[in-house]
């Protein structure tokens, strides 16, 4: 099964009424759930709002004191550009458990480079760097699933 097909399926799922669907072919097993008629998607939109509030003002001494340390490490990680994971999968840092990660923190790349790989639908995809720079930060660990859109690399720009 190739991705076309997958798209068809979807396609075929989210063309009509059906609020879920399951496919299985030997090791191939997919699953689309479509969100009924009867969900009420106003109650996600404020926790949100509320996770913020709650913090604050529960702790009152402990968390002004974290809360400046935090931001100065934040502030000087948070600066450079992040490579996001473009599909959701499995992520490896390196070819195959023997070899060397594509990169490490220190590492210098350039763009088009490889970074890693993310294996969906047992696809191995190369994820390529979308900027040269040297690699400050290394968030995700070997092997872990991640998600679409997902920061996976912090590269500082040359």
């Amino acid at each position: 099964m190739d991705i076309k097909d997958v798209r068809r399926l979807i396609d075929a799922v989210t063309s009509r009424d059906v609020e879920e669907f399951h496919y299985q072919e030997g090791d191939v097993s997919i699953r689309i759930k479509r969100p009924s008629a009867n969900v009420v998607h106003a109650p996600v939109q404020p926790a949100p709002q509320a996770m913020p509030q709650a913090p604050v003002s529960a702790p009152a001494e402990p968390a002004p004191a974290p809360a400046a340390a935090a931001p100065s490490a934040s502030e000087s990680d948070a600066s450079g550009h992040e490579v996001t994971a473009p599909i959701v999968g499995t992520f490896y840092a390196a070819p195959s458990p023997d070899d060397d990660p594509y990169v490490k923190v220190g590492s210098r790349v350039k763009q088009g480079d490889t970074m890693c790989i993310i294996e969906a639908m047992k696809l191995m995809n190369e994820i390529e760097a979308d900027a040269s720079g040297v690699v400050t930060e290394i968030l995700v660990q070997n092997e872990e699933p991640v998600e679409y859109g997902q920061a996976l690399f912090r590269i500082k720009p040359d």
